[in-house]
């Protein structure tokens, strides 16, 4: 066959060593079926100051000096090994010793790729042979590419029995796809369900495997995916000696254990990635009170679950395989539907295609900053003629602050605008030059940082990354692309993370410094400014500023006053900047928010004739885009999920009545009244997740410890009531609830928080039924 040329999308990658080398394989989407990419022999690779004598007894690995330096300017040399396992042993034998690694630490698989500059998107040229269902290539040419593929899926959801350990029933779903493969005869149920009845578990699994072969989706859809469905039927595979081939090309899969505590499990599928909706959802930044697939499911697209939370779900779907076999269906059918709708009403799939194609992450990868800092930085680096030492390599006595957070004056408040430094930090780091590169070669004219830090005006690397992808992300805005406007500020955002944090290779307090500091000075001289010119500015926060127009102000007059501070205040910072540091600004201010009621809270219990305002907690009322009034709530019991239904809703009516000048006492004695007579049960329930295993917890045990000790079964979240004989979780309550508890502790803070503002108290209130009449 001749030389063909295809666009395609990485979708896998894999290393292992052979005793001819290092042999890479990928795998990729391409409009003419799948692709695998083989690359045989390769080397694993790392470098060394060329003065430094090695230990390099027993190993077969070759030195070349190099063109190339270490970020100090001294000159480095190549060390190339036949393998990745020898470079392993290299890097175990030099641990503790004064040899500095340069590089040691990057995957031979993910160097091959950031040295071509291949993210995700790739054009590929080479000779193909046609494979069972792809297409193989063997040292193909790949370059970087643009090209956007919508990828295939299925998304899959499985029914266990909870005792006897098997998998009852197997779902999945996808475009023109609906299909349940369950354990029974269509004889004993009949069902107009997509039912395929299978004799055992054991045929179930197989006919899984097949059938999924057979529709060869890209990507693996799921909520707690990997965690529970592949690693179940991982360990189902292996306990009917069935090779657990969900890979393409009947590939093995997969599902490896943690290697530290607290990371969550990884699926290998060779050819197939594996997206948990929960861990991609927070990856995107999605906040939910709970991540059950029956609350998300609720909030996002109005459906529940056919078997709800408040149901003992292990015993009923044993009820329902024993009884109602084509219910269970339905309800696993479900499931799948539901993350598949989720899905597609949050984006997620483009997401996470656009997060691997600016980042160079693998698509199902969470996480992963400094490796995508490094895939964006290394391979411009070494086109600068520079290499890196490896993570860790030098300690640090200094330390760099976080953002600056103004003290707060509270107070209740009419007309307070929020004027907001768009992209705060990457705008720094575009300005004042701030770049590792830079910092290590700054020249004879550097800007000066913070720490003793000067920065190169002309050498430089990261200034140059953010641009591209702040206008990308501006693109995106455009074309009303959210997903990736969503990804490019998330990973626009965590480059100051990334170099603030010991994880990684470019680490310095100096660099991280001359960011958060300049921010800080940044936001006292705008403060400053502000106030100069007859704004008070009653609070700050990283990249925020609170400003008070005052009580004359209608909303057309403030709004105009906003956008024209907006203006006048980046006019001010532009002259400003290129008078003391002669570079263009790339700061920008923008007005972003008109209260037109506000408060600021003090901190909870202290006295309001102190003045001791709270941090990073308010509220107020705006008009939205839809020109109706809108609550919003930072920070405050409403939006916490450690406080209960009732306090929130409380909070929310109390304040609502309070800005809108509205009685408020009958409404605070008629909720008391109600809650003490038990009207209010439902919404006294607190849910809190378990961070720890129950053993673990040993002094100062917290009140959902307490109550989940109590229950028959271990879980993740526990939802309990306070009751006169301590925690109790609401499945195994059995003492009356305590009342009090939730008067004292939940409705009078939320009353008093704004109630001292009116001379009023919740005290004054409920004391005396008769001081209402």
């Amino acid at each position: 066959m001749t030389r063909q040329h295809y666009n395609a999308f990485l979708l896998t990658r894999h290393w292992r060593d052979t005793p001819q080398g290092v042999e890479l394989q990928f795998w990729a989407h391409s409009p003419a079926g799948p692709l695998r990419l083989i690359y045989p022999r390769q080397q694993a690779v790392c470098f060394i100051a060329r003065d430094c004598e090695l230990p390099l007894d027993g190993l077969m690995v070759a030195r070349k000096p190099l063109q190339l330096t270490d970020l100090h300017g001294q000159p480095v040399d190549g060390l190339y090994f036949h393998q990745q396992r020898q470079l392993q042993q290299f890097r175990e034998r030099t641990a503790g010793s004064s040899t500095l690694l340069l590089e040691s630490d990057i995957k031979v698989v993910d160097r091959f790729l950031m040295e071509r500059f291949v993210t995700a998107p790739l054009q590929v040229s080479g000779d193909p042979v046609q494979r069972n269902g792809y297409l193989e290539l063997v040292n193909p040419r790949i370059r970087p590419a643009d090209y956007q593929p919508e990828l295939s899926y299925l998304s899959l959801d499985i029914e266990t029995d909870g005792t006897a350990n098997q998998v009852l029933s197997i779902a999945f779903c996808g475009p023109g796809v609906a299909r349940i493969l369950m354990q029974g005869a269509a004889a004993d149920w009949p069902s107009d369900q997509p039912i395929h009845w299978l004799d055992d578990e054991a045929q179930l699994l197989r006919t899984f495997l097949q059938q999924f072969a057979e529709l060869d989706p890209d990507l693996i859809l799921g909520w707690n995916l990997i965690n529970f469905d592949l690693d179940y039927l991982e360990r189902r595979c292996q306990a009917h000696h069935i090779p657990f081939n969900l890979g393409r090309g009947g590939e093995p899969a997969a599902v490896l254990q943690p290697q530290q505590s607290g990371q969550g499990r990884v699926a290998s599928i060779p050819g197939r990635v594996a997206l948990d909706g929960i861990d991609n959802l927070r990856a995107a930044f999605w906040s939910f009170e709970s991540f059950s697939l029956n609350h998300v499911a609720g909030e996002l697209l109005g459906r529940r679950k056919l078997i709800s939370d408040g149901q003992d779900k292990v015993a009923e779907i044993r009820r329902q395989f024993r009884e109602e076999r084509p219910a269970l269906a339905a309800y696993n059918l479900e499931d799948c539907r539901l993350v598949e709708d989720i899905v597609h009403k949050t984006d997620l799939i483009n997401f996470v295609r656009q997060r691997a194609t600016m980042t160079g992450l693998a698509l199902g990868r969470q996480g992963g900053s400094v490796a995508a800092f490094d895939n964006l930085y290394l391979p411009l680096l070494h086109r600068e003629g520079v290499v890196a030492h490896d993570i860790g390599a030098f300690r640090h006595s200094q330390t760099s602050p976080g953002g600056y957070v103004m003290d707060s004056q509270p107070g209740l408040y009419r007309n307070v605008l929020v004027l907001d430094f768009k992209s705060l930090y990457p705008s720094i780091i575009r300005t004042f030059r701030i770049d590792p590169l830079g910092m290590a070669f700054p020249g004879d004219d550097p800007i000066p940082g913070f720490l003793q830090a000067e920065f190169s005006r002309e050498r430089h690397l990261l200034p140059s990354i953010i641009s591209a992808l702040w206008a990308k992300r501006d693109s995106a805005k455009l074309r009303q692309d959210k997903a990736l406007s969503q990804a490019t500020k998330i990973i626009m955002n965590s480059f100051y993370g990334v170099l603030g944090s010991s994880g990684c290779r470019f680490y310095d307090p100096r660099l991280a410094s001359s960011i958060t500091r300049r921010g800080h000075e940044i936001i006292t001289r705008s403060r400053d400014w502000l106030e100069e010119a007859g704004y008070p500015v009653i609070y700050g926060d990283t990249d925020s500023l609170f400003v008070l127009v005052g009580e004359d102000f209608d909303e057309a007059r403030a709004k105009r006053t906003g956008q024209q501070l907006a203006v006048d205040l980046n006019r001010w910072w532009s002259d400003t900047i290129a008078r003391e540091f002669r570079v263009e600004s790339a700061l920008e201010i923008e007005f972003e928010t008109h209260f037109i009621q506000f408060i600021m809270p003090t901190i909870r219990g202290a006295r309001i004739d102190i003045g001791t305002g709270s941090k990073k907690r308010y509220a107020g009322v705006i008009r939205n885009a839809s020109g109706e009034y809108e609550l919003v709530f930072k920070g405050l019991e409403s939006v916490r999920s450690d406080w209960t239904p009732l306090a929130q809703r409380f909070q929310r009516e109390l304040y609502r009545r309070i800005f809108f000048n509205e009685p408020y006492a009958a409404y605070i004695s008629d909720l008391v009244q109600r809650l003490k007579r038990g009207e209010l049960d439902r919404e006294l329930v607190y849910r809190k997740r378990l961070r720890r295993k129950l053993d673990e917890y040993l002094r100062n045990v917290p009140p959902h410890v307490q109550a989940a000790r109590k229950l028959d079964k271990p879980r993740r979240t526990v939802s309990y009531l306070i009751t006169l004989n301590g925690p109790e979780p609401v499945e195994r309550q059995t003492s009356p609830i305590d009342y009090q508890h939730y008067i004292d502790r939940q409705i009078a803070p939320v009353a008093d928080g704004i109630l001292h503002f009116l001379d009023d108290s919740f005290e004054r209130i409920t004391a005396d039924q008769l001081t209402l009449f």
